[in-house]
């Protein structure tokens, strides 16, 4: 499909909602270790196989006891033993007590711990100070995950809180997706690999690296095109063995309309677009199709451009390919710390920090120098301050800001 140069801006917005539909899912699965699982997409359910806690036990230092003996003044109880965690006690009689520690099994005719800030031991007599009730200060059975319980959803992205949850029922192993391949290729006969001597007119090749180690973030296996040569044969023939390598294609620069720029020429005589110019800045130059069949991403060149595009745009994208039921990036509400004017047709993100006004309240802090090629500004900020077409922004006005901590695992 043939785009016209005079195409309207897509919104960020519907640019999302049509790619995350359209992206092909790939298929495929795999048995991990936990070790290996963190980052992970489950394809299946993740069912406990046992009870945690397995069994009762303390959630304080203290004396195990029953309740039932708690009677008289002054509440004296005998001592007969002492239970640490990974030990089982021998049953309690009536007026005996055990010194218990935390994750202690209780042991049986126990209902209850008295912590050891109120007791006072005297020999092996230990005098209650405070009366319990019955289950206090213990841990019962299945308190935290019954046997049988749904943990977690198939599609649901791995985090090491999960893989805790996992290893705490016993499990070993997880089910989930293949890693996805992606091929990185960038064009522009001005980049050379960092290590070589620049000559007059180069620059060194950044965005492959920035990009591959987005990509790793995400558990993807990366293949490495390199700098494909700015004419038209030799980037449709990288494109092409790009789509029989790799499920994705990402590409950066020459995707513009400039008379060097071939990428999207070539991925319309080997494939076709399907969307091309975001509504956004930085970031506008943005093309999206099939070459053969696979996922293509035409970033921009300049480097914050292609962070912001990957970040905002072709990482949901990849999620959704792995069939994660979250995609999107948490916004929250923060103070503007600075005056921006209007802005035009397309939305701005701003890279911004968090610093405190003159009263220690927390506020957005911008860089002064947001040049699509100022590659440092994205080192320096927390994170994307969001501001809608046609808005401007007085000192005090609350801003939708997306930390890279949402956009970067």
């Amino acid at each position: 499909m043939k785009l016209s140069h005079d195409i309207p801006l897509t919104p960020i917005d519907e640019a999302l909602e049509i790619l995350r539909t359209s992206v092909p899912r790939i298929t495929g699965s795999e048995l991990v270790t936990l070790a290996d699982a963190c980052g992970r997409v489950l394809t299946e359910k993740l069912v406990a196989s046992a009870n945690v806690p397995s069994h009762a036990n303390s959630a304080m230092d203290g004396y195990a006891v029953c309740t039932k003996d708690l009677v008289g003044e002054p509440i004296k109880l005998k001592v007969v033993q002492r239970i640490v965690a990974g030990q089982v006690g021998k049953p309690l009689s009536e007026g005996e007590a055990a010194r218990i520690f935390t994750g202690a099994p209780l042991p049986e005719g126990a209902n209850a711990v008295v912590i050891q800030e109120n007791c006072s031991l005297d020999g092996n007599q230990v005098e209650i100070l405070k009366m319990v009730e019955p289950g206090e200060n213990l841990r019962k059975v299945g308190e935290d995950i019954q046997a049988g319980e749904i943990l977690l959803e198939a599609g649901h992205r791995l985090w090491p809180q999960d893989i805790g949850l996992a290893a705490s029922t016993g499990l070993t192993q997880l089910l989930v997706q293949r890693k996805l391949t992606v091929a990185v290729m960038t064009t522009g006969d001005e980049l050379v690999r960092p290590g070589v001597e620049l000559k007059d007119g180069q620059i060194y090749n950044s965005n492959y690296f920035m990009l591959s180690a987005l990509l790793r973030i995400l558990n993807a296996e990366v293949i490495e095109l390199g700098i494909v040569e700015d004419d038209l044969v030799s980037t449709m023939q990288a494109l092409e063995e790009a789509a029989s390598l790799a499920d994705c294609i990402v590409s950066t620069g020459g995707v513009s309309v400039g008379e060097e720029d071939h990428v999207k020429t070539a991925v319309e005589a080997v494939g076709g677009l399907e969307l091309w110019k975001l509504a956004i800045k930085p970031g506008k130059p943005f093309a999206s199709g099939k070459v053969r069949g696979t996922q293509f991403f035409g970033l921009p060149g300049n480097p914050v451009s292609a962070f912001v595009t990957f970040v905002l745009v072709v990482r949901p994208c990849l999620l959704a390919m792995l069939g994660c039921n979250l995609t999107a990036a948490a916004r929250f509400q923060a103070r503007a710390g600075f005056d921006s004017g209007k802005s035009g047709e397309r939305q701005q993100y701003i890279r911004a920090y968090l610093g405190k006004d003159g009263k220690g309240r927390s506020e957005l802090k911008s860089y002064d120098n947001q040049s699509s090629g100022a590659g440092s500004s994205l080192s320096r900020a927390d994170g994307l301050a969001i501001i809608p077409p046609h808005t401007s922004v007085a000192r005090g006005d609350t801003l939708e800001f997306i930390p890279f901590s949402e956009l970067l695992m």
